[in-house]
């Protein structure tokens, strides 16, 4: 089957906006969570738990397609500092998609706590009880989270930039409809 070149692949796209809800609402349920000593923090934690793993396996998935299906070629009039910083960002999301979600597992794999899924599904510790490693492994996940809002936030504000601004196909490339260039747009290069 082909696909059309100026998109990114259906399910890509599904998982896409899947996972970006799901980060958004992840790092909310991460702040709520340690700014709560309430019956609603083991609420939380019992959210944040399978949400992250679910993470962890839809990037494992999305990884997969990244390398699969070759992306839209960014516009050919972009400069190249912006095409390197894309490209970083995107790297280093797919980065924190991953480290996140195993560093909260190693934590509470050090701190002795169960990464229970729900009823009876308890994932293996893969990190030894120790209440040292736990502390660093704590602060790592929070610095780690705060590292991935800021970077979702420039994501989303490049995505603006490229769909209000420049308005070069670029965020149209992740959404439902055909991605067709303007009449004055320039020409793609593709740089993969």
């Amino acid at each position: 089957m082909n696909r059309d070149p100026a998109l990114f692949p259906l399910l890509a796209r599904l998982i896409h906006w899947l996972m970006a809800a799901m980060i958004l609402a992840m790092l909310f349920i991460g702040v709520g969570m340690v700014s709560s000593v309430s019956d609603r923090h083991a609420w939380l934690l019992s959210l944040h738990k399978p949400l992250g793993i679910a993470i962890l396996l839809l990037a494992c998935l999305r990884l997969l397609l990244r390398l699969r299906y070759r992306p839209p070629a960014l516009p050919g009039d972009l400069p190249r500092v912006q095409r390197l910083a894309a490209a970083a960002s995107h790297w280093l999301l797919y980065a924190l998609m991953f480290v996140l979600p195993v560093v909260g597992w190693m934590m509470l794999s050090a701190g002795g706590y169960p990464v229970m899924l729900g009823e009876g599904i308890r994932l293996p510790a893969i990190a030894p009880a120790d209440a040292t490693w736990f502390a660093v492994l704590r602060w790592s996940h929070r610095a780690l989270a705060y590292l991935l809002f800021g970077v979702f936030l420039l994501h989303f504000a490049a995505a603006l930039y490229h769909g209000l601004i420049r308005r070069d196909g670029v965020l149209r490339s992740m959404l439902w409809r055909r991605a067709t260039p303007r009449v004055d747009e320039p020409a793609a290069v593709d740089e993969t």
